[in-house]
């Protein structure tokens, strides 16, 4: 039964390894904010949480603890994400589509928040 939780700590030790290098890899391929920001958060939430599962797995005796942080990263990387968005958002950084054309399907509905912020 150890060899078996030992393949599959490995194995998601290399799964996570491998996707949070492709997070560090499309943050630096990615040509603005918000598509940084949704390849940091995916390849991290899943690299993150693969990577201490198998932590988990290889250390049974921490197979509680992993899955708290596991739980912990599954709630906290979406909010901060789209907190970071936001902020970006807000301080008129605007998406762009390839060539420069703006593309936003936001400002309408943000614009509307403002007005109901400032009255």
């Amino acid at each position: 039964m150890n060899h078996i939780l030992e393949i599959i700590g490995l194995v998601l030790l290399l799964i996570g390894g491998t996707f949070l290098f492709l997070g560090g890899l499309g943050i630096l391929r990615m040509p603005d904010t918000y598509n940084r920001l949704q390849t940091g958060t995916k390849a991290t939430t899943l690299g993150g949480m693969s990577v201490i599962l198998g932590v988990g797995f290889l250390e049974p005796d921490w197979l509680i603890k992993t899955l708290v942080l596991v739980i912990f990263i599954a709630l906290s990387n979406p909010i901060s994400s789209h907190a970071l968005a936001r902020a970006n958002y807000k301080r008129k950084n605007y998406p762009y589509l390839k060539g420069g054309k703006e593309y936003d399907k936001y400002r309408e509905v943000y614009q509307k928040e403002e007005e109901e912020e400032t009255a």
